[in-house]
Order: C-alpha cells, then structure tokens, then sequence
C-alpha cells in the first residue's frame, strides 16, 4: 500500500503537475482530492503540451484517474478538457465522486460581480470557486449525483435560481444571460454524458490501497493558499495541505505514506496578498519572463520574489514532508548571486517561521543570505553533473528544513528531472 501526496509549498503554481505527471509513470491510480478550475497545470509529454485544469495529470498516461468529493467541479469546463486529451489519443479510465459540487452558471456571475464590487481586492479567477464552496457549507450547493435525475435537477433549479437571479439584479445590478429553462436543459445533458463515470471515489481508492496499488493524490493551489491556514482574506476556498487529503477523498489519514512538497527555486504568487520576498522593478520583469511566470488560468502575471525559508519551514510543519522536489532550478541558472531569506525582521524581532497572522506577516521584513549563483549547461542528467553552488543552494534548504531533496526539475520537460 503506498499513498503518495503532492503538495505545494507556497502560493500555488510550484510546478506540481510536472512533478506529479513524472511519479504518475509508476502509479497505478491518480486522484485528485480538491479545488476547482481556479487552478490550472500544464503538462508537457513528448510532442504534446495540455494544459488541465480537472483533469488529474495521469491522463496523459492513460493512467485510471479519480476525481473526489473535495473537488468542484465545472462540467463544461471537464467536457472540453476530455475533448482536447481524447484528440490527442488519450483515453484514460475516470472516476468522478458523486458527492462533488458543480459550478453553475450564477456562480461565475456572482464571482465576476463580488471581485468588481470589492474592486478586485482579494484577485479571485472569477471561476465561480468561491460562491460554489459557499452554497456547499450553505446546504445550498447541486451536486453531480443531481445532475443525473432530471426530476431532482429540475427541482433545484427551481428553488436556487430565483434567489441568485433576485441577488444578482437586485445587489449587483447586473442583468444575467441565462433562465432557468436553458440551465437545466444544459446541465441536465452534462448530466447524461457524465452518469457513466460517477463512482464512489472514496470506496475504490481504499478498495485499491488494500490491494497495494500505488496511488498518487494530487491537489491545486498552495499551502498558504489553504483556507484556514494560507494569508487570510486572500486564500482560496479548499484545503490544499496533506491533511486535505482525507477529507477530499475519503480515506483514513493513516493511508498516506508519502508527503511531496513542491518547491519552486524562488517563488511566486497570483493576485494580492503578503509577499515578504517579493521583487520589483528590472530584476522582478526579468525572472518573470525567464520563468514563464504567467497563469495557466487567467493567463495573469505572477509576482516573483526570492526564497522564502521561513515559509518552507511552517509549510512543513502544516504538511509533514517526507522529501522535496525543487522546480525550475534552471531559471535561476546564470545569476551571479542570489537571496535567500532564512528568517524575517518583525518590529525589531528576528522570526525563523511564517506567521499566522496576514497583518504581522505584512510587517516582515526578510533577513536575507546571500548566496553564490550557478550555471547549468541544460545537459545535467545526475545529481553529482550539477554545478557545486547548485548543489549549495539545494542543501541550504534541505537543512533548513530537515527534509532530503529526493527530485530537481531543470527544465520543463518529464526528462529533464534529476532524482537525487
């Protein structure tokens, strides 16, 4: 029985779809356990590149891939990525949880118009995520089981749409594009189309981890994206720690026995929120177009910065890394120098981890290490071909944090991952 996480480390887009793609080639089953299309991860094998969004990355191998009842889910959106990997040849084997929530139109729309009264101050992706995972702790919420008995869905329709219509016109003042007849009529036939793979996630995963089958959990976003734990207000509206794991499959926390933790070489984030490393200026523009550091989803460019020990270390404690995969080394590749930051300055107290609170985190200041930096010459197939500072930079975070790096991403295609 092997149950093997992978978790992001900071503020989403770590590189986990390259790295859970590369352990997906020994998995038997990949899974994904929460988020919705807010997130978004490209994949790239031999000649194709996709860009998922649902879709666990195992599809690209034709691996059995679920989807459980932590995710939400827009059926539009799933349609069209199963069109896109099918054109290409891919026809993996899907579970979808019936228990999973579905976006529906009024929650796109009442996305769009919370972000443009707020003046876009928490940076949502306008998805629908938010207001989907409210009407699910609300009691409120369809979910895909309903989608396939046109009574039930019908019925639904009828009791939400004109509270979300009233909220929408009247609070919002905007006009909607869509009646409660072409709702149903739409999701009533995603329904049809998607009846045939609702299964019950929760009972073949463990079914499967009994068998001994290998099973690779994938998550979206970041650990401090996590809705309790990340920089709140700007979170987003699941739970991407490890923990997050048992409630959004289904399975005994004691079934997990691998925790991955992505860390990108430097960091990154998406829309507002603390960012103690953050650059800015030339330098800050020159990473950003090195690394391609622009969304999978809303096509946004990403706020760069410097490492971020300190966040790596609560990452860790929030997560229980059993080993670290470094991504995009090779962006780094050709800097004389870099920084690092290995605690903060608070008011005039020194801080070795990430604070729980958004306002003190706003307030800390990074105390920088500065390091020597490295070339890579793009041929390093092994740990020991890697130049001695990169070899530095990757051992000043595995003893900071106490966890060995077990894999180094040098450049964006599945070969190009070093397995130390």
């Amino acid at each position: 029985m092997t149950g093997i996480v992978v978790i992001g480390t900071q503020f989403g887009d770590e590189g986990k779809g390259k790295i859970t793609d590369f352990l997906s080639e020994k998995a038997d089953i990949v899974a994904r356990f929460q988020g919705g299309n807010n997130a978004g991860h490209t994949v790239k094998v031999a000649e194709h590149t996709v860009k998922l969004h649902h879709l666990p990355s195992g599809v690209m191998h034709n691996k059995t891939v679920m989807i459980g009842a932590g995710v939400i889910i827009d059926p539009k959106v799933l349609e069209e990525e199963l069109k896109t990997i099918e054109s290409i040849g891919k026809k993996p084997g899907l579970f979808i949880d019936p228990r999973c929530h579905i976006i529906m139109p009024w929650h796109n729309a009442l996305d769009i118009a919370g972000e443009e009264s707020n003046n876009g101050s928490i940076g949502t992706t306008k998805r629908g995520i938010g207001p989907c995972y409210a009407d699910k702790c609300l009691r409120k919420g369809i979910r895909f089981e309903d989608l396939v008995y046109e009574r039930r869905l019908e019925e639904a329709i009828e009791r939400i749409f004109p509270e979300k219509k009233k909220i929408l016109e009247k609070v919002y003042g905007k006009k909607i594009d869509f009646s409660a007849e072409s709702v149903f009529k739409e999701y009533s036939r995603l329904g049809k189309k998607f009846a045939p793979f609702l299964k019950d996630v929760s009972f073949h995963v463990c079914a499967q981890l009994e068998k001994g089958k290998e099973i690779l959990f994938e998550g979206a976003q970041g650990t401090f994206l996590d809705n309790d734990f990340g920089t709140y207000p700007y979170v987003t509206s699941s739970h991407p720690l490890s923990g997050g794991v048992a409630t959004g499959i289904g399975i005994p926390i004691n079934k997990i026995s691998r925790v991955v933790g992505i860390v990108k070489a430097y960091t990154t984030r998406v829309g507002n929120g603390p960012f103690p490393t953050e650059l800015q200026g030339k330098q800050a523009d020159d990473l950003r177009e090195k690394g391609e550091e622009f969304g999978t989803t809303t096509g946004r460019a990403r706020r760069v910065g410097w490492l971020d020990i300190p966040m790596l270390r609560t990452a860790h404690r929030l997560n229980g890394f059993t080993e670290l995969a470094i991504t995009k080394l090779d962006v780094l590749s050709g800097m004389k120098e870099l920084k690092v930051a290995v605690e903060y300055d608070i008011g005039g107290k020194i801080v070795k981890n990430f604070p729980y609170s958004t306002s003190t985190v706003e307030k800390a200041k990074p105390v920088y290490k500065t390091v020597k930096g490295f070339t890579l010459s793009g041929k390093e197939k092994k740990f020991s071909e890697l130049p001695k500072e990169a070899k530095d930079y990757l051992k000043l975070i595995e003893e900071s944090l106490g966890v060995p790096v077990k894999f180094v991403s040098v450049g964006p295609e599945r070969n190009e991952t070093i397995i130390c």
